[in-house]
């Protein structure tokens, strides 16, 4: 696929920060990608399983097909690309879109556009039904079941089933389709769960009202959209980043060495870390969130280098009162320290987060629990809420003790808490991000160098900074002669 230049992206993410709000850095990347029309899809069989039901107002269901719509817009339509077919249903089911049917996406578009609502019954089941017998066959335009081809279900839907969902949706799945569930209003969450492919987090989505279900489109964008993810950014290589179809590979300069994370680089041997992490476990975070933050510790425990002579790890979680789930140094692998993670129970209650920073200074980095004199120590808070008692005395002790502070927020976290306990440079300590789903990608942003840095006065440092420099300036150079030939066909095209 043809490379998305920064000036075009940087353009396009300036529309869309003020389209989407307040998105992750590598989502924006990634919808501008889509919005300069630079990406290309894997072929796909999609068919759209609408309710319409009489619960569902005509103005409402016009914005359902707005949604669809929009979603067809990002993609590659064509016989071998991507098929799209339509399903409408209430107490009966129709076949409004075959994916035989329209090979080019403005006749597609069209024949959404036309759509009626049915405004009966909640047949659910049913649809799903229809969809595997007939949409998603190879008399209605179903490509045979393959690699190389994918088959995905969106199903939009607003209220309670009249009939069952849970066996004929693990049919489904069982057949390789791959089922999204969007609720809207007054739907049972049950039954999307029941609908939904794993990891459920990924597959189900709820909007308060069908006025908000457009800003769905952009995740449905990105998730068929193949873009080149090193020229958008969406990447975690800490040094260069090489493109192969539809994903990427990490290196590193010269001299420097590809970490076992395959991410990261380093120019000596890691030193000895005592990394401690404060997790929320009030109640605001809820059961479901509490298991994404689990995966975010081990992301980062990915990245240091565990054993018994360097990083050792531990786990503190707090709400009302504060747990150690478990000290430093007591487990030496990442296997081991995973597993462990896994296993943390939510405490739920409140949150005390001044609390937990007197248990890290008093308890945690002490050698009763596990610290090691000499050692770099590090320490991890994550929140997502207001503390509910003063913080300042034991934020700033911690640095004045040498400790790096790392600050992490998530939702109602207050960020001038945030950078309150977060180390200096402060914009290198501090993370926040609205969305739990997104904690993911502030994991990546997350490095901890613990080499000891090489004497910038030195010949040779000075010759590997030129050298970089004259490389980023080619690099750049390159992108806008691209970007230069990109816009000037767009303006032919306009002309």
């Amino acid at each position: 696929m043809q490379s998305v230049s920064s000036a075009l992206l940087l353009f396009s993410l300036l529309f869309l920060s003020q389209e989407y709000g307040a998105l992750g850095t590598e989502t924006l990347r990634h919808a501008a990608a889509i919005s300069a029309g630079l990406c290309q899809t894997h072929p796909t069989d999609l068919v759209f399983i609408l309710d319409s039901s009489r619960s569902v107002r005509p103005s409402e269901y016009e914005q359902v097909k707005v949604f669809v719509s929009k979603v067809i817009e990002s993609l590659n339509v064509g016989p071998n690309a991507t098929r799209v077919g339509v399903v409408n249903y209430a107490s009966q089911v129709k076949n409004e879109v075959s994916l035989k049917t329209h090979r080019n996406k403005a006749a597609l578009l069209k024949a959404v556009s036309k759509i009626e609502p049915l405004s009966t019954g909640t047949m659910t089941g049913l649809a799903i039904q229809f969809a595997i017998n007939v949409a998603f066959s190879e008399g209605e335009g179903g490509r045979v079941r393959s690699p190389d081809v994918s088959k995905v279900a969106i199903i939009v839907t607003d209220g309670r089933p009249q009939d069952n969902v849970k066996d004929v949706s693990a049919r489904a799945r069982e057949a390789g389709i791959e089922m999204f569930a969007i609720g809207v209003g007054r739907v049972d969450m049950h039954t999307l769960r029941q609908i939904a492919s794993e990891p459920l987090e990924e597959h189900t989505d709820y909007v308060e009202s069908y006025s908000f279900i457009e800003k769905l489109a952009l995740k449905f964008q990105e998730a068929f959209c193949v873009s080149d993810l090193c020229a958008t950014g969406d990447h975690d290589c800490e040094q260069i980043c090489v493109s192969t179809p539809g994903s990427y590979k990490c290196a590193c300069n010269d001299s420097f060495t590809l970490q076992e994370d395959g991410k990261t680089c380093s120019a000596c041997s890691a030193k000895a870390a005592d990394v401690v992490f404060l997790i929320d476990g009030s109640k605001s975070v809820r059961p479901e969130n509490f298991e994404l933050v689990k995966k975010f510790i081990n992301q980062i425990v990915d990245k240091l280098d565990v054993s018994e002579t360097k990083s050792h790890v531990g786990l503190v979680q707090y709400s009302s009162s504060v747990r150690q789930e478990f000290p430093l140094g007591r487990f030496n692998t990442k296997k081991d320290l995973k597993e462990a993670v896994k296993k943390m129970s939510y405490m739920e209650k409140g949150t005390m987060t001044g609390q937990a920073l007197r248990y890290l200074l008093d308890s945690s980095f002490t050698p009763n629990h596990g610290a090691r004199p000499g050692v770099t120590k590090v320490g991890i808070v994550f929140t997502d809420g207001r503390s509910q008692d003063y913080i300042g005395e034991a934020a700033k002790k911690a640095k004045e003790l040498g400790f790096k502070m790392y600050a992490v927020g998530v939702g109602n976290a207050v960020e001038d808490e945030l950078k309150e306990i977060a180390s200096e440079p402060i914009a290198e300590h501090y993370f926040y991000t609205a969305d739990f789903k997104t904690i993911n990608q502030i994991a990546k942003k997350l490095h901890f160098k613990e080499c000891k840095e090489e004497n910038p006065c030195e010949c040779e440092s000075i010759v590997k900074f030129n050298t970089k420099i004259e490389e980023d300036i080619a690099a750049l150079t390159k992108k806008l002669d691209a970007v230069t030939k990109r816009i000037a066909t767009l303006e032919n095209r306009i002309v």
